[in-house]
């Protein structure tokens, strides 16, 4: 794990507060780089998401039979859905046993709008080979289940 020293800890959630990420950001600069996915999920869902290999999550669910998952497309992402509000905070992909995430920017809770740095994305006729190559490049790992939450 990056030094927690120079961690900067970021909280996300649903509108209800059913589904929580906490997601330690490994650089204390104020700047965030977000990927604007062009896919047609996350253009109607105005999703934004960002990731860092260096970072850690860790995803808490209060009460599961409120949230469900949600895949498309080649079906190697789980989008974490709060079946009360409707909103998705995360998307999940496990990567041989490893679990990694992007977080939705648009759920964060501690994070000034103007310290966000868009850009477009389109992953449109990636493999899933790459896409997954990919996604264990650039997603964030989660955190061991010892490590702490606040």
């Amino acid at each position: 794990m990056p030094d927690p020293t120079a961690t900067r800890r970021i909280h996300a959630s649903c509108h209800c507060g059913n589904v929580r990420v906490t997601f330690d950001w490994p650089d204390p600069g104020p700047a965030i780089p977000v990927r604007a996915c062009g896919c047609g999920l996350c253009t109607k869902l105005r999703a934004a998401w960002t990731s860092h290999p260096d970072g850690r999550f860790q995803l808490r669910i209060a009460d599961d039979t409120r949230m469900a998952l949600y895949r498309f497309g080649t079906k190697t992402a789980d989008f974490h859905v709060c079946l009360t509000c409707g909103v998705i905070p995360i998307v999940t992909c496990i990567i041989e046993g490893a679990r990694y995430a992007v977080v939705n920017v648009n759920t964060f809770d501690d994070v000034e709008r103007s310290q966000l740095v868009e850009t477009p994305a389109n992953f449109e006729g990636e493999t899933t080979e790459n896409r997954l190559a990919r996604r264990r490049r650039n997603w964030t790992p989660e955190a061991a289940r010892y490590e702490g939450v606040d």
